[in-house]
């Protein structure tokens, strides 16, 4: 049976945190989750694009229950000032949305000097769903959704070099953090599993999307493939479904991975989504959690 979010019960009492949700899929599942009466935390790094897109949410939504909580994903330092915050707040949370990411940038390094992408769409994810954990674990039928990709197909971890010390690709980068955003959750839910916690952890990846996860996609690249966009990518609402179905839908089971069932997964309606053998190595899985653990200095114990 398709997922349609018109489908889905009234959220209202559940609390949703979604990170990146000022823009493109973050902004499009806060919208959503908005619209279903779940209260959302708008987990951003600027407090003005932030306010921004709360105001166009309530356009849409008068009575939307929202509300900003600064959170930089580039500095471990902010996203424990953002897990104490929440903290103090909130005795609960229902859904953890690991959404925001960086796409193939020039190398940068993050506050604490690791590659970029690494940095942002991993070990950021990885410390906040850590510090956030007591309070998820005590949520009924509370889950955590990350954000993987395509990409992940072509993703290995360089356990040598995960920051990308001696040489630097920004698409194998990009591939390596959307390969470990996967192999993260699938390691959760089997910790979750040998822990007996009812919490889940599921997967989803939007497909293609033309959103601003693209500006640093070269331009020559950009305006060349401009004509076939509409042949190989949906719109930032249609490409969040995927996200949702994992949030929302009854049918989903911790370690689940949902995205677009279209033509290579570019497009399409959300459904269970197919991914590598590597993705799942439980070997690799565990040793990229205590690389994480080690590069993010906090054991993650789920127990």
């Amino acid at each position: 049976m398709s997922f349609s979010i018109d489908k889905m019960p009234s959220q209202k009492g559940r609390i949703a945190v979604v990170t990146g949700a000022n823009t493109g899929l973050g902004f499009e599942t806060a919208l959503a989750l908005a619209r279903k009466d779940c209260k959302v935390i708008m987990a951003c790094r600027n407090q003005g694009k932030a306010e921004q897109a709360m105001a166009d949410i309530r356009k849409e939504f008068p009575n939307a229950d929202l509300e900003f909580i600064k959170l930089d994903l580039n500095s471990l330092k902010s996203v424990r000032e953002f897990a104490k915050a929440y903290s103090e707040k909130y005795d609960k949370l229902d859904l953890l949305i690991n959404n925001a990411g960086l796409m193939i940038p020039p190398l940068m390094r993050t506050e604490d000097g690791f590659e970029s992408q690494f940095g942002v769409n991993h070990l950021g994810h990885f410390l906040l769903t850590n510090l956030l954990f007591p309070t998820i674990n005590k949520t009924e039928n509370a889950r955590v959704v990350s954000l993987s990709s395509i990409a992940h197909k072509s993703g290995r971890i360089q356990f040598d070099d995960p920051n990308w010390e001696n040489s630097y690709s920004r698409s194998d980068a990009y591939n390596q953090s959307k390969v470990a955003c996967l192999m993260f959750a699938y390691e959760l839910q089997r910790r979750l599993n040998d822990a007996g916690s009812k919490v889940i952890s599921v997967a989803a990846h939007p497909g293609v999307s033309d959103t601003e996860l693209g500006r640093y996609v070269p331009k020559a690249l950009y305006f060349l493939f401009t004509p076939l966009l509409p042949f190989v990518t949906h719109k930032p609402k249609k490409a969040a479904l995927p996200t949702l179905m994992a949030a929302l839908d009854s049918v989903v089971a911790g370690g689940d991975y949902y995205g677009p069932t279209g033509f290579n997964e570019m497009k399409g309606e959300p459904g269970k989504a197919p991914s590598t053998g590597y993705s799942k190595k439980r070997d690799e899985a565990k040793k990229l959690w205590e690389l994480s653990e080690d590069l993010t200095g906090e054991k993650f114990n789920v127990a």
